[in-house]
């Protein structure tokens, strides 16, 4: 059934108006008010978790970090576009809407009529707008796509760029074994154990790529934990469960996952306990496995005592788990943050064949689900209707890469790489768009990204702050917030549709991105073709039209536009908990196959065993790290999700400067650690390795590893002097150590979970943060010189 949530008092324009009014995000809904200048926020009554996250609003709205008005950087307009090392060093120069987008029209026309779309990158990776119109990744494409031909894309994401690629060669559709598998009501009702490889941490599934309107996932797990099902977290990190799950603790070394999941499946085999006859009869490929399994194929018998070694854990502890995971309903579980590092396919691969042999793929609370706790809208049902979607249009540019592979492309335009079986060759890219999206949070290996940056000949940036994406930029155009804007709010793991209706003016000249777009389409003769001669709410009422017609089909209610825009949202009938296709290929393997090349379950691989790759071969595998504790990098560091923001989204808001010590990001590290350098709880450090350096508060806790240092992503890039080519990042970046360097050749991911690094006190006098003050502005302009 579908139910219209009442809204006593319908939105209304008038400046008057101090009634909160419905809005969403990625990190939950929530309804605000704007009176008086100052914002109000508050979380939807029927979530019962709601995700502090939202209190960033209200101090990021009008902060000074905000982009006021467009910019060009002052290097671009006196030598026209080019490389430039500049980039992030040099000062930005004022211009009126007009003519910054009469400068940047006559640069797109430029690349697409000289070089071709295939010129052009639209990067763009990231979460931006929760709306389903106001999707910055959405807008740029369609722009892209309609006004310049096309645009060289990525695909994949950071945080799962190993498995997207591996999961449909080895069990299938990602979408399927991620959204449509084992759900939190069939944990609390089925499950016995869940053994959670790199945890299920709450900080992760309190955010979703849309709306969230519910967070589940603490109460889940405390009402499992509360009938009796056990909970293991396998992590250096002992809050990487929380604690309503009631959690065992196994900490093991970072990145040694796939060793201690070959000795739970050898502890099995040698007593006995694996389901044979689930192998026989659901993969492929298990002989193959097993030989290597028991060292018949290399001398060395994956066993407790072998993984003890390697591990950190107690070979006695290995046994042990192995045994309790026999003859009850278990799951297991591996994060996203495991395959994001070194040959961070084995984990994934290697946790579906734990789960097949232990028998329990396809039950209710059983078995495998990859990723569950990674993000809010895994492990919930589907909804039972389309939701608003903005179509993209016709890209004609056929060439793309792996997401985390962009300063390889920018740097090596023309090079061979391997990805997924096949050599590709990256192109020649003149510009690159970027908008809703900051790879200098997200990119690995920052000193190099800034040599990257510098190698193209045009940078364009829509940006609601100062992030270090947009210094580097030649055309900063300033972008509205979500509140100071319309948008249809939803996705489809969550029941809930909101009208997410505009809370406050723009900050100063800020426009929404539809609206510069279609300035920018009209000057390249699309605005036509783009805007299809639409308002935004006129699209907004087009884009809900498919929802409401499926509703009115079933005969269910189906609100006008209008009767929706004044509700408090819509919600929406569910498809039933069903297990999606692995419970339908448990149920008959024969009449519903898995899409794999043998539609089984493949333990080994023919397929990627005849790409030929060292770093990933035909079955899951121990493969050492290149990158290891050496004696001038002893520790490892952990580059995880922060708990206070999403991403670096906010990264000035309230909560998130809250957290912060002395202004930096907290790391934290084990006494045993911190007592050997001298570092006691609240100094500031410095973490540093042959890549970069950093500055950060510390936290000295038992809650982390000896040996390991956690510094979480997401402080903007602070460089103490942006002039020098590995300046100090005086805010937290953890990025400026981390390695730019794919997962396998296999699938290229993100590697920027671990790396090594050794950490001091920092003794000197302290840099000020200035991350969040907007760059020098040049009093006046030059005359642009068109490049060649």
């Amino acid at each position: 059934m579908t139910e219209l949530v009442e809204n006593p008092a319908p939105n209304c324009d008038s400046a008057t108006d101090t009634r909160f009014r419905p809005h969403t995000s990625h990190w939950g809904a929530f309804s605000a008010r704007w009176q008086g200048g100052e914002l109000e926020v508050l979380p939807h009554p029927g979530d019962p978790d709601p995700n502090r996250i939202i209190e960033n609003f209200p101090g990021a709205l009008r902060h000074r970090a905000r982009v006021a008005q467009p910019m060009v950087r002052r290097g671009w307009l006196e030598n026209g576009p080019g490389p430039d090392d500049r980039r992030g060093r040099d000062e930005f120069v004022p211009m009126s809407w007009e003519a910054a987008s009469d400068l940047l029209g006559a640069e797109l026309v430029r690349v697409r009529d000289r070089y071709g779309a295939g010129a052009v990158f639209g990067g763009s990776y990231g979460w931006s707008s929760a709306g389903r119109f106001h999707h910055a990744q959405s807008q740029v494409h369609r722009f892209l796509n309609v006004a310049m031909g096309g645009y060289v894309k990525s695909v994949n994401t950071y945080s799962s760029g190993a498995s997207s690629v591996l999961l449909p060669h080895i069990m299938g559709d990602y979408e399927q074994i991620t959204k449509r598998n084992v759900s939190w009501e069939q944990i609390v009702a089925h499950t016995d154990i869940v053994v959670a490889f790199g945890g299920m941490a709450l900080k992760n599934s309190m955010v979703a790529g849309g709306s969230i309107s519910q967070h589940v996932e603490r109460g889940a797990m405390a009402r499992a934990a509360e009938r009796g099902c056990r909970f293991v977290n396998v992590s250096p990190l002992r809050a990487d469960l929380p604690e309503e799950a009631r959690s065992e603790w196994i900490s093991n070394i970072p990145g040694t996952d796939t060793a201690l999941m070959l000795a739970l499946v050898h502890t099995l085999v040698v007593e006995g306990l694996h389901d044979r006859g689930f192998l026989d009869r659901y993969t492929v490929g298990w002989p193959v496995f097993e030989r290597y399994l028991l060292g018949e194929t290399d001398g060395q018998p994956k066993d407790a005592a072998w993984a003890a070694a390697i591990t950190g854990v107690a070979a006695d502890s290995i046994v042990a788990l192995g045994r309790r995971l026999h003859g009850c309903r278990a799951l297991i579980t591996v994060s996203h943050s495991l395959q994001r590092a070194e040959h961070g396919e084995q984990p994934v691969w290697m946790g579906a064949v734990l789960a097949a042999a232990l028998g329990q793929i396809g039950l209710p609370g059983g078995g495998y689900a990859y990723a569950l706790g990674a993000i809010a809208y895994y492990g919930r049902r589907f909804n039972a209707v389309p939701m608003p979607t903005l179509p993209q249009g016709r890209n004609a540019v056929a060439e793309f890469i792996p997401v985390a592979r962009i300063a390889d492309m920018l740097l090596n335009p023309g090079s061979a790489y391997r990805y997924n079986g096949t050599t590709r060759t990256y192109p020649d890219i003149r510009l690159v768009y970027w908008a809703g999206g900051n790879p200098f949070h997200h990119h690995q290996d920052l000193n190099r990204l800034r040599r990257a940056f510098a190698a193209v000949d045009t940078l364009v940036v829509h940006e609601l702050g100062w992030t270090a994406t947009a210094r580097h930029a030649d055309f900063v155009l300033p972008a509205t917030m979500t509140l100071e804007r319309e948008d249809i709010g939803g996705n489809a793991n969550d029941p809930l549709l909101v009208p997410m209706q505009r809370i406050a003016p723009p900050y100063g000249q800020a426009r929404d991105d539809y609206a510069i777009f279609s300035d920018l389409a009209e000057r390249l003769g699309a605005r036509d073709a783009f805007t299809e001669g639409r308002t935004v709410r006129q699209w907004l009422e087009h884009l809900y039209e498919p929802t409401r017609t499926a509703l009115a089909d079933s005969n269910l209610l189906a609100p006008s536009f209008d009767e929706f825009w004044a509700s408090d949202g819509l919600i929406l009938p569910q498809a039933p908990d069903d297990g999606g296709q692995l419970r339908r290929f448990r149920d008959d393997p024969d009449g519903a196959r898995l899409p794999t090349p043998s539609g089984k379950i493949e333990i080994f691989s023919e397929t990627i065993a005849s790409f030929g790759e060292t770093d990933c071969p035909g079955h899951p595998t121990w493969l050492a790290p290149v990158q290891a504790p050496a004696p001038s990098t002893p520790l490892i560091l952990v580059s995880n999700q922060p708990t206070t923001r999403l991403h670096s989204q906010l990264d000035f808001g309230g909560h998130s400067a809250e957290a912060k010590h002395r202004g930096r990001e907290v790391a934290r590290m084990n006494p045993a650690d911190a007592a050997a350098r001298g570092i006691a709880d609240g100094d500031i450090i410095r973490l540093f390795n042959a890549r970069g350096a950093c500055l950060a508060g510390v936290r000295v806790t038992d809650d982390i590893r000896r040996g390991v240092i956690q510094l979480p992503t997401g402080a903007w890039y602070d460089p103490a002097d942006p002039s020098e080519e590995a300046p100090l990042c005086v805010h937290g970046n953890p990025n400026v150590l981390t390695r730019d360097v794919g997962t396998s050749a296999l699938a290229q991911g993100c590697t920027g979970q671990l790396t090594t690094a050794e950490v001091e006190r920092f003794d000197g006098n302290l840099p000020p943060i200035q991350a969040y003050d907007p760059p020098v502005v040049s009093k006046s302009g030059a005359a642009v010189k068109r490049g060649s």
